[in-house]
């Protein structure tokens, strides 16, 4: 087997990282833009400062682009709303404020991945599809997570906990989308209260409910 040339001290597997990495902050740039257009393999690599020839050895096709980007910013948001609720405080607010607030600076605090999250991910059936499996992916996790705080042990939690979080999770999507869009009148720390408003009157019901249940 003939050995990757290193250059620099960096190898060929590192250098083509690399490369990914540019055009992925590529597509960011020009998708998460106001005025962002389509996309394209000339634009991008002009872009990314690199030559045409590397898009293809990451990429198929402009849609391959756009998933890796969406794929990377739900990593990004996952990882982070998941260390949040490491360090929140045990309370049923406290936690649901911790990665509600998370999530949101993330997504805001760099507007071009809300844009590319929310807006962009629309663009195709496609990525409409993979847009849609990632919220149902965020509800299993919600409904994890709330089934860990609750200790239900119930081996088939009922229903209602994926209904709830999947209302909870499509319902924020749909929020945010409208407050990037300009059309929903509320500051940044206004929509994470109201937010974390709404997660907790629905979990703290839910509770009650297998408590009241469990009980009888």
């Amino acid at each position: 087997m003939t050995a990757q040339r290193t250059y620099g001290g960096v190898s060929a597997h590192e250098r083509r990282a690399q490369r990914r990495a540019a055009l992925l902050d590529a597509a960011l740039e020009i998708l998460g833009s106001a005025d962002s257009g389509r996309i394209t393999v000339s634009g991008l690599c002009a872009q990314a400062g690199l030559n045409e020839r590397y898009y293809y050895e990451s990429f198929d096709n402009r849609d391959a682009v756009l998933t890796a980007l969406l794929d990377r910013i739900t990593e990004e948001l996952a990882d982070t709303i998941l260390a949040a609720l490491r360090t929140a405080p045990a309370n049923t607010r406290g936690k649901a404020h911790a990665a509600i607030a998370a999530g949101l600076h993330l997504l805001t605090d760099d507007p071009r991945k809300a844009r590319v999250a929310l807006v962009a991910g629309m663009a195709t059936p496609e990525l409409r599809a993979r847009t849609n499996g990632t919220v149902r992916a965020f509800a299993q996790m919600v409904a994890t997570e709330g089934i860990d705080f609750y200790g239900i042990t119930d081996p088939h939690p009922d229903p209602a906990i994926d209904f709830r979080a999947t209302y909870l999770v499509g319902g924020l999507v749909q929020t945010l989308t409208a407050w990037i869009q300009g059309t929903l009148p509320l500051t940044r720390d206004e929509l994470i209260e109201h937010t974390t408003d709404v997660f907790v009157l629905l979990g703290e019901d839910l509770s009650a409910r297998f408590r009241s249940s469990s009980t009888t």
